[in-house]
């Protein structure tokens, strides 16, 4: 209910920049500009967590484009998943890099889950409408894609916001399963996790564990695939990641 009272309500209440608060614009040009950051690249967090993936994000998590993702996942501002989609999208694509769908099969996008209680209190799942926004924006672009929630949480875990690095890897260690069935959903196609922001890695680490222990009998098309390149190594998934935004420091070019 309190979702669906969101999506009416952004079509008749006056709205503002979700970046700046300009009225009378869900984004101003400048925020849908600093959203487009200054070109999707990869990004390593400090200190680089063990079990990683190889991430690529859109943009600093800064000043409008934090304000977005707020606004987004806090403030039920769902018609920002929209710009969100389309930031993911391209962070997606530098992930993928040169991916032959003919070959290979779709790019599956796999969303990092948030807790039942989370999404149940914002009214809505922030990340998977966001991957499901850049699904499609990737689809548009002639790139085929989709997006596969095989994720959940196995047990209940703290809210992140409050814990240090340490706290947020002892937080989520052992908490991400694969559902059932969710193996089959992943076969013939390239794997890549996806959120709207990474600060520590610790989520991404956790949900490329849990996505490692599933073993896919049958790839089509993927024998020369290698963990390196975010295929599947032996038979068992081997992601990369995307995100729409991380801390400034990961972003830095010199360490990446």
């Amino acid at each position: 209910m309190r979702g669906w009272w969101r999506e009416i309500a952004g079509l008749v209440l006056p709205v503002a920049c979700g970046g700046c608060g300009r009225p009378r614009t869900e984004l101003c040009p400048r925020c849908r500009e600093e959203l487009a950051g200054p070109g999707p690249r990869r990004v390593r967090p400090l200190p680089e967590p063990a079990g990683l993936p190889a991430v690529h994000a859109a943009a600093p998590y800064a000043d409008a484009v934090r304000s977005v993702l707020l606004t987004h996942k806090e403030r039920g501002a769902l018609s920002l998943a929209g710009p969100l989609g389309s930031a993911l999208a391209g962070a997606v694509e530098a992930a993928a890099g040169r991916w032959d769908v003919s070959e290979t099969g779709p790019l599956l996008l796999v969303p990092v889950p948030s807790s039942r209680r989370s999404v149940r209190a914002r009214g809505h799942d922030p990340t998977r409408r966001i991957a499901l926004a850049a699904a499609g924006r990737l689809r548009r672009r002639g790139r085929a894609a989709r997006v596969v929630p095989v994720l959940r949480q196995r047990r209940n875990v703290a809210d992140q916001s409050g814990l240090g690095a340490r706290g947020r890897f002892a937080n989520l260690a052992g908490a991400l399963e694969v559902v059932s069935g969710g193996a089959r959903l992943m076969e013939g196609g390239r794997v890549v996790l996806v959120d709207d922001l990474m600060t520590t890695g610790a989520s991404l680490t956790e949900a490329a564990r849990a996505l490692s222990a599933v073993h896919l009998p049958f790839i089509p098309g993927q024998g020369g695939a290698t963990a390196e390149n975010g295929g599947v190594e032996s038979g068992f998934v081997r992601p990369m990641a995307a995100v729409v935004a991380c801390s400034p420091s990961s972003f830095d070019p010199n360490r990446n």
